[in-house]
């Protein structure tokens, strides 16, 4: 009885430490710089205090969330936006969609919260669902809704958006193949392959740890 016990406590051990050392290559995996040169991140509040001096050293741009919805701001996003510039970090804006308000107050809400810089990365819109928002429109109206918002957030820019999409709401609404834009595709580890048309950037890992970041961050990778 005891043998089978050691044998089991054994089996444990050994499925603990696959799983710990799993998880470690996980969190600080990144696609190949042999395949994709150029790389980045892109943070929220969630993912905390961010030191873009020591940041720096190992990205190639970096993008901030600004806003989400009619009424939200992030609560890093100015530090954020101000530690980017001063490490000399290639930066953008990027909002968070909401399908339960208007593109219109949206757009303002984002044009209070950036401010103009001709030198910025393009902004990027953020499409997906969420928890808090049980709306499904219309394809035809989530459509219009989208180019309002993109038109307005590019009147205040003076840049073309970019569209990040995630595979859930791309299989409702179809945007990519309608809205004629830059594409931002998300899927851990492997490459995208389900938008109409290539995308620009790929969002690889959401739980990458690197020096210099408090928590997790999202890693992204420009296409060759």
């Amino acid at each position: 009885m005891m043998r089978r016990i050691r044998i089991l406590a054994g089996i444990l051990l050994a499925l603990a430490l696959v799983g710990v050392a799993g998880w470690m290559w996980a969190i600080g995996w990144a696609p190949s710089r042999s395949d994709y040169a150029e790389q980045g991140i892109d943070v929220g509040d969630e993912s905390g205090k961010i030191d873009w001096m020591t940041v720096r050293g190992g990205i190639d741009f970096a993008y901030a969330r600004a806003t989400s919805g009619a009424d939200v701001r992030d609560a890093l996003f100015a530090e954020n936006w101000a530690g980017m510039y001063e490490a000399g970090i290639r930066r953008g804006a990027l909002h968070s969609y909401s399908l339960c308000q208007l593109a219109s107050d949206q757009a303002g809400n984002f044009s209070a919260t950036v401010p103009r810089d001709a030198d910025a990365l393009p902004v990027a819109i953020d499409l997906r669902f969420h928890p808090d928002c049980p709306a499904r429109p219309e394809r035809d109206v989530v459509l219009g809704e989208v180019r309002q918002l993109a038109a307005l957030i590019e009147t205040h820019s003076g840049k073309p958006v970019m569209l990040r999409i995630t595979p859930e709401f791309e299989a409702q609404y179809q945007l990519s193949a309608a809205i004629d834009r830059p594409l931002w595709s998300t899927g851990m580890f492997f490459p995208p392959e389900y938008l109409a048309r290539p995308w620009r950037l790929w969002q690889a890992s959401t739980i990458r740890r690197i020096e210099g970041a408090e928590r997790p961050v999202n890693w992204t990778v420009i296409a060759p």
